[in-house]
């Protein structure tokens, strides 16, 4: 005997939705069921099971994105973890972030990017992107192994606060992470 479940429904209501890949920006209520969006628009009714919260004044958006967090774990544990940094991310509406690879020891190896990555997977929370290093301990003076860190899931490349005074050595990062279609972040300071 199969049994059937009822989906779980929860009611958004009277918020502003704000959705550019659909271009919506205005009141409107949503209706999620077993926690993915069923419905937008207003006056929804909802189903006689379902939870309502009244979200007037409150914006109502898709999940966000951090494209700079730095999660400290390899090495400083006892600041953040990867389980508690996604999870804090969580919590505050972001449900993608990109990991910066200024932990210790940096992110510049093909193990160090499948470290985060597992640890990401194990926690559950958000989506975790892994940025690795620009150059080997982000120290400025020689190539990291870009290939290696592409083929382990590196998305993009940067020694996030150490910037790159080598102009030939960015050049050659340009270069190298052209041919993987991967951006090069530069994080300048002085």
């Amino acid at each position: 005997m199969t049994e059937t479940r009822t989906p779980t429904a929860l009611l958004l209501k009277n918020g502003r939705v704000i959705d550019p890949a659909n271009s919506v920006d205005g009141p409107s209520d949503v209706l999620l069921l077993d926690g993915r969006v069923a419905r937008v628009f207003p006056g929804i009714v909802p189903p006689a099971d379902a939870d309502t919260i009244d979200v007037a004044g409150k914006l109502v958006v898709p999940g966000l994105i951090d494209m700079h967090v730095h999660l400290r774990e390899p090495g400083r544990e006892e600041d953040e973890t990867i389980e508690t940094g996604t999870l804090a991310a969580l919590s505050g509406g972001f449900t993608t972030i990109v990991c910066c690879p200024n932990t210790t020891p940096p992110i510049d190896s093909q193990g160090a990017v499948e470290f985060v990555r597992q640890k990401a997977v194990r926690a559950d929370n958000c989506n975790v992107y892994v940025m690795g290093c620009v150059s080997h301990g982000r120290e400025g003076k020689q190539l990291s192994e870009i290939g290696q860190l592409f083929d382990a899931g590196a998305v993009a490349f940067s020694d996030d606060g150490s910037p790159i005074h080598d102009p030939e050595l960015m050049r050659r990062a340009f270069e190298y992470c052209l041919m993987f279609d991967k951006p090069v972040l530069s994080h300048s300071e002085v």
